[in-house]
């Protein structure tokens, strides 16, 4: 009973390095679509995304095509705000990219009441943001080194 498993065990050890050796398949399959696959009018909705198309996964590119798909019925306004978050998106790093997936998984697991509350708090801060602050008064006088009521004792000394 002990020789055959001391055979498979052996054979294992010589057998796997040779498995492991092998190259890669050279004929994987591209992601798809390709972005020379993509219709004109969905390379012109998705230009933002097209320098980093190649490094996007099959999943990906197919919610961004289905998005290109439903951007001829959107109203203006959204394609607008579509285009510009594309172009946001565009100009994140990858850690920058990251850490946004991960706080929107974070989000998605709030109860609705606690989205609420974020959204309230959002919404006071900017409208925080667009109140005038106060403006600082810089004090009266000269503000030049040497100059002001500082150097003025110092000024009529003989």
């Amino acid at each position: 009973m002990a020789k055959p498993a001391i055979a498979l065990i052996i054979w294992l050890c010589l057998a796997l390095p040779a498995f492991a050796a092998q190259p890669a398949k050279q004929g994987a399959k591209p992601v798809r679509p390709a972005w020379s696959e993509l219709a004109p009018a969905q390379q012109q909705v998705l230009a933002p995304l097209a320098a980093e198309w190649s490094e996007m996964d099959s999943t990906r590119r197919k919610k961004w095509v289905a998005i290109a798909d439903r951007y001829p019925k959107m109203k203006p306004a959204d394609q607008q705000r579509l285009q510009k978050r594309m172009k946001d998106w565009a100009a994140l790093t990858p850690a920058q990219r990251q850490a946004a997936r991960d706080r929107y998984r974070e989000l998605k697991k709030l109860t609705p009441e606690q989205r609420r509350e974020m959204a309230k708090q959002y919404r006071d801060y900017k409208s925080s943001l667009a109140q005038p602050e106060t403006q600082f008064d810089p004090p009266v006088g000269d503000l030049t080194p040497g100059a002001g009521p500082a150097a003025a004792p110092s000024a009529q000394r003989p």
